[in-house]
């Protein structure tokens, strides 16, 4: 069984980086979602879900100190809209060691992106 300071942990965790880099923190969660012994489509489905309201925190912290254009976000928002829509329905649709094998490319790109 998990301990809850394990999952408090992973969630402080996950929250920092994401208040932090304005995301990514769910590439930090799901190891940890891993370690608490949540696995497969329920780790990425869970990732998912804490993400969701810490990305909310973490605009709002950013509108207010920052006074963040809605009218240059829209766009974003819009097609990451469209593009979670189907994600979402695919999700569940790839086999679990895909959607690894794709989580691990995008935080190698991302990586060498960040270092270049």
């Amino acid at each position: 069984m998990t301990r809850p300071w394990k999952l408090r942990w992973s969630g402080a965790a996950a929250g920092l980086l994401n208040g932090i880099f304005g995301g990514g923190g769910g590439a930090v969660l799901m190891p940890l979602l891993q370690r608490c012994d949540v696995q497969g489509r329920s780790a990425f489905a869970t990732s998912l879900a804490i993400m969701l309201p810490l990305s909310v925190l973490s605009a709002v912290i950013y509108w207010s100190k920052t006074g963040l254009s809605l009218h240059t976000a829209l766009p974003y928002l819009l097609g990451g809209l469209a593009g979670g829509f189907v994600g979402g329905l695919s999700m569940g649709k790839i086999r679990v060691l895909w959607l690894r094998r794709l989580f691990a490319l995008l935080l190698l790109y991302g990586g060498v992106k960040y270092l270049l």
